[in-house]
């Protein structure tokens, strides 16, 4: 089976035809999907999508998190809200972990004082309630590491990877898991493909991050929505630039996820 380990189902693109996108998923042999909250505002909805379609994709999960592109328009109160969601969510097992958080210096217009306070706050209420963490690092692999250095986080995902091989070597030995998709699709993705060429193997996790990063195949503009159905084709490019079959990929995802996310091992079992 495919894990997508990052996958906007709640993304505008995709009310429209969400029912049609969770289907093509299942059909594709997509039997988990991790659904990562950006905004106090779509905690419910994130959670109201998972137990929708848990049925159609029955490792269906989610995190709750202040993504740091909306650090600009998040409010102080939106923390309390989030740790508020965070409890109330405790006992749900489809809840695995605080999600998407983290640094973005891609993004010049992005208050970088803001998004630190965002994001050390969040991972403060990762410690709190001894929770994982999806991580969104994006030219900030550095800063990051730090921040988790002075913490006690128990792991997590940081998704998107594209960093140095020192760096990814420095989230796996603390604890993290690096997530995958798209992008190594394009064959000018050296650095990426050099990762998943050289990283253990029980290091790498798969994603889409639809419904955006699209693979190499999605030429148009037309076309250029990523979806949760393209993990198989874009997990077996992984596996080709890995030398290693399709299959062996997989059920190494599925170890790493359940090492990673401890909560979403549980409806496994």
């Amino acid at each position: 089976m495919w894990l997508d380990t990052h996958c906007h189902l709640d993304a505008p693109e995709f009310l429209s035809d969400i029912e049609s996108i969770v289907k093509r998923a299942n059909h594709a042999g997509v039997a988990g999907i991790l659904l990562p909250a950006v905004r106090a505002q779509d905690f419910e909805a994130v959670q109201e999508i998972t137990h929708r379609f848990k049925h159609e994709i029955p490792y269906l999960v989610y995190t709750l998190g202040i993504h740091p592109l909306y650090t600009d328009r998040a409010s102080e109160s939106d923390l309390k809200t989030l740790e508020t969601a965070v409890v109330n969510a405790k006992n749900d097992p489809h809840f695995v972990g605080i999600g998407e958080i983290g640094l973005d210096y891609f993004v010049a217009e992005l208050d970088p004082h803001r998004q630190a306070f965002f994001f050390h706050a969040q991972l403060d209420l990762a410690q709190q309630y001894q929770l994982p963490v999806i991580l969104h690092v994006r030219r900030s692999q550095d800063m990051i590491l730090k921040a988790l250095r002075q913490r006690t986080i128990s792991g997590g995902i940081a998704h998107a990877f594209n960093g140095s091989f020192q760096q990814a070597q420095q989230f796996i030995n603390l604890g993290f898991k690096l997530g995958f998709g798209g992008a190594a699709t394009y064959e000018r993705a050296l650095q990426i493909r050099r990762l998943i060429q050289e990283l253990p193997i029980d290091a790498i996790v798969t994603e889409t991050d639809s419904p955006d990063i699209p693979p190499a195949w999605l030429r148009s503009e037309q076309e250029r929505r990523n979806e949760p159905a393209f993990l198989p084709r874009i997990a077996r490019v992984l596996a080709e630039i890995r030398g290693v079959a399709p299959s062996d990929l997989s059920h190494a995802v599925v170890n790493n996820v359940c090492k990673a996310l401890p909560r979403w091992k549980k409806i496994f079992n």
